[in-house]
């Protein structure tokens, strides 16, 4: 695993051990950044589910302000923070370690809002539905932002009203959906 591109190009980063993580491959996380490239200078970006960091880590590389990682895994928390100590990107981010529920109420106490929210739930996630329509109704992803949902392609699709799909990429055993709001 490494970053792909911008100002720490090429740090090489460490995923979780075992299979409780499912680290995004790099064919994805490429077309992905290929997609929201544009949407990245100075944004707020929040990585949900965000094992390794990776994609945060990705996300402030290319020019995102901020990103916010939420990881309940305790392994995958210890992985995320030693990522972020290596990469020297600290004082841009902020980090829970607490339950996916637990941390979006904390985000909304605090009025914190996202201009992109990528979210990488273990496959087949039940609360996915429920979590989707907290961000929404709460006004976590700001309107005009992108929610990006990277799940199993036979996983069943979110639909909102508020919620527009605008990209879709679907691999062997990977949907990736790309949402505005």
């Amino acid at each position: 695993m490494r970053v792909i591109s911008g100002k720490i190009r090429g740090t090489k980063l460490i995923a979780p051990v075992g299979l409780n993580t499912r680290p995004t491959t790099d064919r994805i996380k490429e077309t992905l950044f290929n997609i929201i490239n544009f949407d990245l200078q100075n944004c707020n970006f929040l990585d949900l589910f965000s094992g390794s960091g990776q994609i945060g880590i990705e996300a402030l590389s290319r020019g995102a302000k901020k990103a916010v990682f939420v990881e309940h895994d305790k392994a995958a928390y210890l992985v995320l923070e030693e990522n972020l100590c290596k990469t020297r990107l600290q004082n841009s981010t902020k980090t829970y370690k607490m339950d996916i529920t637990e941390a979006l109420i904390n985000i909304k106490l605090k009025n914190e809002q996202f201009d992109i929210i990528f979210m990488d739930p273990p496959y087949y996630y039940e609360a996915l539905d429920q979590i989707v329509d907290f961000i929404v109704e709460k006004d976590i992803l700001i309107k005009g932002g992108k929610l990006i949902i990277e799940n199993a392609t036979d996983a069943t699709q979110i639909t909102k009203n508020s919620l527009i799909l605008v990209k879709e990429k679907i691999y062997t055993t990977t949907k990736l959906s790309i949402f505005e709001r």
